[in-house]
């Protein structure tokens, strides 16, 4: 763990700093992990911004349109050290926490406290499946509801929706009218865009023409953000560590 992170913690914890940090040493925890690599942010209100990924292994849901199917079962063990001092290396504010499913590994928890402690903005992917409630406040929780074009419409966690702050964002990844008639309905149902810093509606990408939405969204007049995956149009859509 880098200087300045044992640091924060100390600060964070008073006089018992020491302690706090001499005990989580003593009880270092590990995630398994399938990537740490520096890259721009393709989606979300931070799009074009240089972030540091760390792709955890492991998912349940098993979405049509999955592009990081690599994921479900690849990686290996790291230590909290070695994930954060990794991630320091970049010399990078803006981190996410992506997957697979992250919440699927307990161990996310306290990892995303070190790396907001350490003076890093913190973002977390994740599917809408698994509950939210216990991830740190300071870290701000990109968070999927599934279209039923996905095929895991009914993993969906409704109870999730009640945790969402202004800090966090919501995404609809649609690939037919169906997908998104049923999200203009959530968002309204739910009060979605007074509810998240922002609600984002994305294409499947190669399913429907992302024009299609964009029409649909003016003809609406929905106040969301349509997004691309920038990552996609910057390199060949299926490239890894990008």
């Amino acid at each position: 763990m880098t200087e300045n992170a044992l640091t924060r913690l100390r600060e964070r914890h008073g006089v018992a700093g020491d302690q706090h940090v001499s005990a989580m040493f003593e009880k270092e925890k590990a995630l398994t992990v399938n990537e740490i690599y520096q890259s721009i942010q393709g989606e979300s209100t931070w799009a074009g911004e240089r972030c540091v990924f760390v792709r955890l292994t492991f998912c349940d849901l098993r979405c049509s349109y999955c592009d990081t199917e690599y994921a479900f079962y690849e990686g290996k063990k790291a230590s909290f050290k070695e994930i954060v001092d990794r991630v320091a290396s970049f010399q990078c504010q803006l981190v996410e926490i992506t997957g697979g499913e992250p919440l699927l590994q307990k161990n996310v928890l306290p990892l995303m406290s070190i790396l907001c402690d350490a003076g890093h903005t913190v973002l977390l992917e994740t599917s809408g499946a698994h509950d939210i409630s216990k991830v740190d406040p300071r870290a701000h929780r990109i968070m999927d509801l599934k279209t039923p074009g996905s095929g895991e419409v009914e993993k969906n966690l409704w109870s999730n929706i009640d945790h969402l702050t202004k800090r966090d964002e919501l995404k609809f990844v649609m690939g037919s009218r169906e997908d998104y008639e049923w999200s203009c309905d959530k968002v309204r149902k739910f009060d979605l865009t007074n509810r998240c810093r922002a609600v984002l509606f994305s294409p499947i990408f190669g399913r429907i023409d992302p024009r299609q939405i964009v029409e649909w969204i003016l003809a609406d007049k929905l106040d969301v953000r349509f997004q691309l995956q920038m990552h996609k149009f910057i390199w060949t859509p299926t490239q890894r560590g990008v």
